[in-house]
């Protein structure tokens, strides 16, 4: 297994399809990273030579931010706004959606299982 920036890329895959296991990196920089390095896109992770795999490891720390500097990053970005207390950083704290989606129904993803809370008495327990 071909190892980039401390992370294992599967053998059997594509390239492209293989650089997609970086954090940060999708499909259209993967593709543009092939073509820089000027590796088939096609070619197999487990057929790259060692320089190929050089040349990928010098161009993703030299033009793109992936991994870990990225993850701190984005970690100091949240940190942030929770720090300034606005609208964003409020929602980050509580758990709840950030970008606006209804929380009456669904948002199970970011608020966990359903807590259900005991319903009101019936007429006939009033008597």
């Amino acid at each position: 297994m071909p190892r980039l920036l401390g992370v294992d890329i599967p053998n059997d895959k594509q390239i492209v399809i293989s650089l997609c296991y970086l954090y940060g990196v999708g499909d259209y920089v993967a593709r543009e990273l092939c073509h820089k390095a000027g590796i088939d896109p096609t070619k197999r992770a487990r057929d790259l030579q060692e320089e190929e795999v050089a040349r990928l490891t010098t161009l993703l720390e030299r033009d793109y931010t992936v991994e870990g500097p990225l993850r701190r990053q984005v970690a100091q970005d949240i940190t942030r706004l929770r720090d300034i207390k606005c609208y964003r950083g409020m929602r980050h704290r509580l758990g709840l959606p950030v970008r606006g989606q209804r929380t009456r129904t669904n948002a199970r993803t970011r608020k966990g299982p359903k807590k259900t809370v005991a319903g009101k008495k019936g007429v006939k327990d009033l008597r």
